[in-house]
Order: structure tokens, then sequence, then C-alpha cells
């Protein structure tokens, strides 16, 4: 997948090492607002955080366990949708997504899940796609509901984020279920 349009809204590509200082960039305009809930921006505090946060989701692609993938809107990258696990083997995979403020309300994590999502049925053969979200996330719960996802149940107090507890939501959607709904 080199570039895929979401509409008239941005583009989705994969992100890779060489885009640190972009990533670091894109990071810096959203830290606090992606920080609410996940610790991508506290992971990603420099050149080099950025880099080894890209090289790793790069390894991840060369083994198939994983794949980050950016949205761009307006000429700069704006957020992202990757695959944090993928196993094949299992048929199992779990999705996840982050968003600056300047994009929000647009639509754009939930056409690029959909084309990641489609893309791990389709083509790498994945049954079930998992999406886990803090209770208190509630944008990322509602990008699970419009994928179709089923919220398969709460992990209470999973997370240790910014040095408070907090519950995970589980949400998923069956190979079968995904088909149904988006007509593959």
């Amino acid at each position: 997948m080199l570039a895929v349009p979401l509409g008239d809204e941005g583009e989705l590509r994969p992100l890779e090492p060489w885009q640190a200082e972009e990533f670091l960039a894109h990071m810096d305009r959203g830290r606090e607002f992606v920080g609410r809930h996940i610790g991508l921006a506290d992971a990603v505090r420099d050149t080099a955080s950025s880099r080894a946060f890209l090289q790793r989701y790069a390894d991840k692609a060369a083994a198939d366990t994983g794949r980050i993938y950016g949205i761009w809107a307006d000429g700069e990258l704006r957020g992202g949708v990757l695959f944090r696990t993928m196993d094949v083997a299992q048929g199992t995979a779990e999705a996840g997504c982050w968003l600056e403020p300047s994009a929000v309300g647009r639509g754009l994590v939930t056409k690029a899940a959909r084309v990641l999502i489609d893309w791990a049925v389709e083509k790498r053969g994945i049954h079930r796609v998992e999406w886990l979200a803090s209770a208190e996330n509630q944008p990322s719960i509602a990008v699970a509901r419009r994928l179709g996802m089923q919220r398969d149940g709460v992990l209470r107090e999973s997370i240790l984020h910014r040095g408070k507890r907090a519950d995970t939501e589980v949400w998923s959607v069956l190979a079968p279920e995904w088909r149904a709904r988006h007509g593959s």
C-alpha cells in the first residue's frame, strides 16, 4: 500500500523511520490531545525516540507482526492508524489510532481504519480484529462503533497511564461480519 485516498479529506500512507522528524513535529502539535489516553505522545519526545518508534514498526512490518500508517490532510501528517499486533497464523490483529486536534471531526480515522481492516481481512486472512480503548476515550469507542465492532467487555484497571489506572474496553469484528457490512 503506497497511498490510499481518504475521499477529499486526506490520504493514508505508510509511516517509515525516514519520516521521524515529520512524525515528531506532528506529535509536538498534538502531544497533549493525543496523550490524554495513549502512551504514544510520551514515547515520541525527540528525533531519536521518533525514529526508534517508527523503526519498531518497520521491523514489525518486515516480520508481518504489525503495521503503521499515517493520515495526511491539508498536506501535513495529522494522525494515524496501526496494527499494534498482528498474528497471521492465529488470524488476529489489534488495531488502534491517534489524531491531532486539527483533524478531529472529519471522519479520517474511521476511513483509514476501514482501509486497514479491509486489507487485513481480505489480503492477510485476519479473522478477528480487536480495538482496545480506554473507557474514558469516547471518540475512539465511537470509531469502533462506526466500524461495526461489537463490545466484548471491559478489562478493569488494566492500563497504567500517566500514574493513573484506567479500564480498557475491548471491541472486535470478525471477518464474516466485516464482509457482510462492507460488501467484501
